[in-house]
């Protein structure tokens, strides 16, 4: 398990550096204006159809069923359902982009009511730029499930490895469109995002291909397997379904806020994502298949021995990450984004939601560890269940905060439904004897917290009292100091984890010589 975290984690990690960069020439070239938050809007909208048909609901579906079929019927068997599968998501998201194409004036206005009010153009940017965008949505998906075979026959790299082209057409795409003028930069950065699609999907079909699992495309019907699939997607179709509501929701709220709010929360949320989405997307892609196996084995007592342990994983990273975002967010917002149209008024209000985003990220991580428990036993309906009540905790927190809190609300009140979902979940799968947290296990996590706590102190006196005026600085200052702030409080961290006993100096470098040799 370690070593495909470490697998996922690496190639994930390295797509979101190159996604940084992504974004660090938005910031420049864009700012936080109106046709920043029209490019963000239009963005979303195939990103929400992603994570929905693609990443969620089918692929905790498929990867399990995809799996019995392999070693129950053999590979011809499973191939020929993932063919089904992979023929019907393109006819059924083909249609769906050519209504989205025909009535995105209307698409618009339900998700960014805010933008024809304000008068700032946004509404038309926004409507141009997401139908350039809304074919995305096809490809990604189709890319989507054939990593989930990749996955699920062990494959992580090449499926983890596709990614990156994304942000690599991106960055493309954006300096083009900077080379003709800073008018085209929004324009052909909506034509990167789709050209990228193109470029994830035939990669990932030439991986499977060489991994001896060609996807066959066949007549779209529905075969007594397409109808299970269907029965076992339609619970977390729902559930991902209430997850995206809720980032719609958040969406919403924020295009009645004033001109900037979306893009302030953007790139809070994409610092956020670093290390949610590395170890967020490492947990979720390679622990489904493994508890998968676990339940399939009826082992209960290895399912707990393996959810404490990726809950140490989680806990080692995403405390420090939580702490050290918190304590940092001015400078590490000011040093990646603070440049050309990005003012020292973004970086402010960006920091301020940094710090909103930071509070829930160990929660995030965690539901991304306990959910799959749930879909490898075939229970896609308890997480859904959960979801509806979180959804609604997060809507009235919308509600209630967004007028005295402005761009602030919705992170906090992401966050704080996070934090429910994560402590029901983990309730829940305490009663059915899924999750039995150890004395060895409790005793290692409050230890990583008293270290990340201290870490935390280190890296905020340093910050004010080393690095006083630090958003002004030079650039190359700038990056130097955050440097130096970033890798003592890291060096701090694993000291203290060694003086604790969470890690032994022997075992950290036999596992490191191992991966090397690896």
């Amino acid at each position: 398990m370690l070593r495909h975290l470490l697998t996922v984690g690496s190639w994930t990690m390295l797509s979101r550096l190159l996604g940084l960069v992504r974004d660090q020439l938005l910031a420049m070239f864009l700012g936080a204006g109106p046709v920043q938050d029209a490019y963000q809007i239009a963005f979303r909208l195939p990103n929400m159809f992603r994570r929905l048909f693609g990443e969620g609901a089918l692929n905790a579906a498929f990867v399990p069923l995809f799996t019995s079929r392999y070693e129950k019927e053999g590979p011809p068997a499973a191939l020929l359902l993932a063919g089904q599968a992979f023929s019907l998501l393109l006819l059924w998201l083909s249609l769906l982009t050519i209504l989205a194409e025909i009535f995105m004036p209307w698409v618009i206005d339900l998700i960014a009511p805010g933008f024809r009010s304000h008068g700032t153009g946004r509404f038309a940017i926004a409507v141009q730029l997401t139908r350039i965008t809304m074919p995305y949505t096809v490809l990604i998906c189709g890319a989507a499930l054939v990593a989930g075979i990749l996955n699920a026959r062990n494959h992580f790299a090449a499926a983890s490895a596709a990614y990156i082209s994304f942000n690599i057409v991106g960055i493309a795409a954006i300096l083009v469109g900077a080379f003709w003028g800073h008018q085209h930069v929004a324009p052909t950065s909506a034509w990167g995002i789709t050209l990228s699609g193109i470029a994830q999907l035939a990669g990932l079909l030439w991986a499977a291909r060489k991994a001896g699992m060609t996807v066959p495309l066949v007549r779209p019907a529905l075969s007594p397997d397409i109808r299970l699939l269907l029965r076992r997607m339609l619970p977390g179709l729902v559930g991902s379904g209430v997850t995206q509501i809720n980032l719609t929701i958040d969406t919403i709220i924020a295009t009645l806020l004033p001109t900037g709010s979306i893009s302030w929360l953007y790139f809070a949320d994409r610092v956020n994502q670093l290390p949610l989405g590395v170890l967020g997307a490492a947990l979720g892609t390679t622990l489904l298949p493994l508890f998968t196996r676990h339940v399939a084995a009826n082992d209960r007592s290895a399912l707990q021995t393996s959810l404490n342990q990726a809950l140490n994983y989680a806990l080692l990273l995403s405390l420090p990450a939580m702490i050290g975002l918190f304590s940092l967010a001015p400078e590490i917002m000011a040093t990646l984004f603070g440049y050309g149209h990005f003012t020292p008024h973004d970086v402010q209000n960006s920091a301020a939601a940094l710090r909103m985003y930071a509070l829930g990220l160990p929660a995030f991580i965690i539901i991304k560890l306990l959910a799959p428990a749930f879909f490898a036993e075939g229970d896609t309906t308890t997480p859904v269940r959960i979801g509806f009540v979180t959804m609604g905790i997060n809507l009235a927190l919308n509600l209630l905060l967004y007028r005295t809190l402005a761009h602030l609300a919705p992170p906090l009140a992401s966050t704080l439904a996070a934090i429910v979902n994560m402590g029901a979940l983990a309730l829940l799968l305490w009663r059915r004897d899924s999750f039995r947290p150890t004395v060895t296990s409790l005793s290692r996590a409050i230890r990583i917290m008293v270290a990340a706590l201290i870490m935390g102190v280190w890296a905020w006196g340093c910050a004010r009292f080393l690095t006083t005026g630090l958003p002004e600085w030079h650039a190359l200052p700038r990056l130097c100091a955050l440097i130096i702030l970033i890798g003592s409080s890291a060096a701090l961290y694993g000291g203290l984890l060694v003086a604790l006993r969470v890690l032994g100096l022997e075992e950290l470098r036999t596992r490191l010589l191992r991966r090397f040799r690896r």
